[in-house]
């Protein structure tokens, strides 16, 4: 297994004396946000037959696997809370979303309702947390790619990076407040990547 990602920028001189690279981030894991990021949003999926991924979802995954980077998925689902789903629905769908994209290290989700005050629920940190436990990483060494603000809040409440791929239900303020944003899932990795070669975002 390679060892995860990261690099270092060039050295530009500054009154012919050399200054010192500053290291590229080491991406040590990409947890990716299920619904509306990894496949396509069906609202309290229980059924296997309707997961279909985003476009470039299957590539994404491959490239991480291609250089050794650990992958994972981070997910509300508070259909189970509201009586919608049963985890079982919830383990099949992901099963299926597992097979369809290659397969990733781990799947991670919440099935609280959103005002039952859980610690995993994103934004809260403990989904983030939990994945990268499972992974063996360091949170500050991950990187969380999703869809809404809630994805960048768990990212950042973890100590982890993030990656906003905005849909036509992200709030434009959330994508006005994400520190870095991509057009599509693809382009994000590919982005990570390269920055962790020490080139530019």
């Amino acid at each position: 297994m390679k060892r995860p990602l990261s690099g270092h920028g060039p050295r530009h001189p500054r009154d012919g004396v050399a200054t010192p690279p500053r290291p590229a981030p080491v991406v040590a894991a990409v947890l990716f946000d299920r619904d509306g990021t990894l496949v396509e949003d069906v609202a309290y999926n229980g059924d296997p037959a309707l997961v279909r991924p985003m476009p470039g979802a299957r590539r994404a995954v491959e490239l991480l696997r291609g250089e050794g980077i650990a992958t994972g998925v981070v997910s509300n689902q508070s259909g189970v809370g509201r009586g919608l789903l049963t985890d079982a629905d919830v383990h099949r769908v992901n099963a299926r979303a597992d097979a369809l994209l290659g397969g990733l290290g781990t799947w991670v989700y919440c099935p609280h309702l959103p005002d039952a005050g859980c610690d995993c629920r994103k934004p809260r940190p403990g989904l983030v947390l939990e994945a990268a436990r499972r992974l063996g990483v360091a949170p500050r060494d991950c990187v969380v790619i999703g869809d809404i603000g809630a994805d960048v809040e768990a990212a950042r409440a973890a100590g982890a990076r993030s990656v906003l791929v905005p849909r036509e239900a992200t709030w434009r303020a959330e994508v006005e407040a994400a520190p870095r944003t991509a057009p599509d899932l693809l382009t994000a990795v590919r982005r990570l990547l390269a920055e962790a070669r020490g080139g530019p975002w």
